[in-house]
């Protein structure tokens, strides 16, 4: 089924059309986003149980972005009470007011140019088989309290197991004087985290979970996860820690997308181009990683938790290579960083929501490909790790310095697993040392998109990232 586009934006549209004409008398440019986002999130543990109809991406409201002698101003509201003519002189009286401020105090500002506004009608309802408005939350409460149930009787010294969940049904529309764009998707995703204590009183937690562009049906994937889970845990209770030094490894598809995510996720956001922050800006065009790393970023890259039409700002979704086979040619890039940089955006301005400002966002961030398999990899390696297992990670994107937290690692030697795992691992370096001693890359690829991204400690939005088994040196701790 596609998933309905939403009937209050449907009904709002002839409103907000007129309030681009009417503001089009003050201001060159005007656009207006409106967003209508349902959805839920949901959670079971031992201890409690929780019920949401909301979760990080559900909104509903308006953002007016105008245009004036070289700067932008934009204006927030949830809903139209009044009239259409009294919110517009509301607005344009609101906006006369800032620039005047600026003027008052003699505040600097980018001076930026008018953003394009080539004619386009686009119309996008995309395919599900489920929506979250319409899920028995009852029983899959039911569901998830069978599932965490089942890991208390099936994992090793649990102490306790959460099964955890989100879905949101997006629909946004975005409207200039030649531009009327609607799109409506849903994304979703689930979790099964659990934690356990073996004979040393030591604690131990796993996480896997579930996600992609659809509805509330991708967590039936949530039953094989937790198979997986009492193993998982052996594991995790047999693990040691790691002796601190530089190794040959292997990434997992979940951590060679935490690799990409931060060593050429924030560092290639070129809004940081624009300030200064980040070390990229210097390195277009010059090699950044070995001939094996290719890596592609773009709500088109997959059909993942973020892969919409159209971004924030009306621009369409793109699907841009960063690196080249070693290279790195460009970065990812909102509509107004682009204006300043002179460079076309790339369909990645994006808000937490309508009353936050855009960013230059990731969505996907993927490794390419390779020809070899995992066999051969672990085969290739004398003494190393098998890495899995994404916790977090953070990045210097000034210095290119990036930190990333594993959950396990599985020893190999002489080209074998030898069953030790060591738990958790930290790895740490400078990001073209890693990229550059990439060697080897998987067949096969892998795409995750739980959770969300901040900028800096704030503005989160939905990522997803991935890629092959990737064999590489890194230094462990």
């Amino acid at each position: 089924m596609k998933a309905p586009f939403s009937p209050y934006l449907d009904a709002l549209a002839p409103k907000m059309k007129k309030l681009v004409e009417l503001l089009g008398k003050s201001f060159a440019y005007v656009s207006i986003l409106s967003t209508d986002s349902v959805g839920f999130s949901a959670y079971v543990s031992q201890t409690d149980k929780g019920i949401h109809g909301k979760n990080m991406t559900t909104e509903r409201g308006n953002v007016v972005r105008v245009w004036r002698d070289g700067q932008y101003s934009e204006y927030a509201f949830n809903e139209i009470t009044g009239t259409v003519e009294a919110l517009a002189e509301e607005i344009v009286q609101r906006l006369e007011g800032q620039y005047e401020l600026l003027k008052l105090t003699g505040t600097k500002a980018y001076d930026t140019p008018i953003l394009p506004d080539e004619p386009l009608e686009l119309f996008v309802e995309k395919e599900t088989e489920q929506l979250p408005e319409e899920v028995d939350m009852k029983r899959l409460v039911e569901s998830f309290t069978a599932l965490s149930d089942r890991g208390m009787e099936t994992i090793p010294q649990v102490m306790d197991c959460t099964v955890s969940c989100s879905s949101t049904h997006i629909s946004k529309m975005f409207l200039t004087k030649n531009r009327f764009l609607r799109q409506s998707y849903v994304y979703t995703e689930g979790s099964c985290w659990a934690i356990a204590s073996n004979d040393e009183d030591e604690t131990k937690d796993a996480y896997r979970g579930v996600s992609g562009c659809g509805g509330p049906e991708i967590l039936n994937g949530l039953k094989q996860v937790m198979d997986g889970m009492p193993k998982l845990m052996e594991v995790m209770l047999s693990s040691e820690e790691i002796e601190p030094g530089e190794y040959e490894i292997i990434s997992d598809p979940e951590i060679s997308g935490l690799i990409a995510h931060e060593a050429f996720g924030h560092g290639v956001e070129m809004d940081m181009f624009v300030k200064h922050r980040a070390l990229g800006a210097d390195y277009i065009g010059k090699r950044v990683g070995s001939e094996l790393c290719t890596m592609h970023e773009g709500a088109l890259c997959d059909n993942s938790v973020t892969a919409y039409v159209f971004d924030d700002e009306g621009v369409l979704a793109g699907d841009v290579t960063e690196i080249d086979h070693g290279i790195l040619k460009t970065g990812i890039c909102d509509a107004l960083a682009a204006l300043r940089l002179g460079v076309q955006p790339t369909g990645n301005g994006k808000r937490e929501n309508f009353a936050h400002k855009v960013y230059t966002r990731m969505t996907n961030t993927i490794f390419d490909s390779g020809d070899s398999t995992l066999d051969e990899m672990i085969a290739s390696i004398k003494f190393g790790y098998l890495l899995e297992g994404e916790q977090s990670g953070m990045e210097d994107p000034k210095h290119w310095g990036i930190q990333c937290i594993i959950c396990r690692g599985y020893e190999i030697k002489d080209g074998a697993l030898t069953g030790k795992v060591v738990a958790p691992v930290v790895m740490t370096g400078y990001v073209p040392d890693l990229l550059g001693s990439i060697s080897m890359a998987s067949k096969d690829r892998g795409v995750m998109g739980n959770g969300g991204c901040g900028k800096g400690h704030k503005e989160w939005v939905k990522v997803a990232a991935g890629g092959p088994y990737l064999k590489m040196k890194a230094r462990l701790g």
